[in-house]
């Protein structure tokens, strides 16, 4: 049976992607001399928190996911960050294939969180391989990819800012529920705002003063969607 190995040897933010997109070079060997015609795999990345130190600004900023830091011993668990597919074609001993990782920048999302709660240095990441694997010198023969392949990686945190920054310049991202979007599209509307920005501005204090409930963001989103859980 032939024995693959997995190592990543870099990761760079894809400018051209239509959303943020990380690329992660991988290098992939094959034991012996027998043919490889493909390798269909599914790769899973991992963050390992328990793998870093942090400053008193970033543990502030991971608060939300894994408590005070007094508690870190046993709450820094690791955080799934994706899980893609990856299509490597024919080889025989080595060689290197592209692994694009669709991101996003939902705060909801744990693994986001943590990523924009760093200020420098490194993440540290696990990736994970399982699969099939195609090979043979006359025909060829299914082998499976165990489970157990992995290989580590320290992304630099720069890498995802970089990202963030293409798509977001300069700006964040929030999801709110659909009938609080449609409320606040319809006082932009309204009022005919000029954009998003200039709308959450209004909630937050820049609405005439004969609307007291406008300088508070709480109650403004309050009097616009009608809930009362915050």
């Amino acid at each position: 049976m032939t024995e693959f190995s997995f190592t990543c040897t870099g990761v760079r933010a894809d400018r051209y992607a239509a959303g943020p997109t990380l690329v992660f070079r991988l290098r992939v060997t094959a034991s012996g001399d027998t043919p490889v015609h493909a390798l269909a795999l599914r790769c899973q990345i991992r963050i390992e928190p328990a793998r870093r130190g942090y400053g008193d600004g970033e543990a502030d900023g991971l608060k939300d996911l894994f408590g005070e830091r007094s508690r870190w011993g046993t709450t820094l668990n690791p955080v799934q960050f994706a899980q893609v597919p990856l299509m490597v074609t024919a080889f025989t001993g080595e060689t290197e294939a592209d692994l694009v990782v669709p991101c996003t920048y939902d705060l909801d999302i744990a693994a986001t969180r943590y990523l924009a709660a760093l200020t420098d240095g490194e993440v540290p990441l696990l990736l994970l391989f399982s699969g099939t694997a195609f090979t043979g010198s006359g025909g060829f023969r299914v082998e499976p990819v165990p489970w157990d392949r992995e290989a580590p990686f320290r992304m630099p945190v720069a890498t995802w800012r970089e990202m963030v920054e293409q798509h977001f310049p300069g700006c964040g991202w929030i999801r709110l529920p659909r009938d609080t979007m449609d409320a606040l599209l319809a006082y932009r509307s309204r009022h005919a705002l000029p954009s998003w920005q200039a709308t959450v501005e209004a909630l937050l204090g820049g609405a005439p003063a004969d609307q007291p409930e406008s300088r508070d963001p709480l109650r403004a989103l309050t009097a616009l969607t009608g809930r009362t859980d915050p």
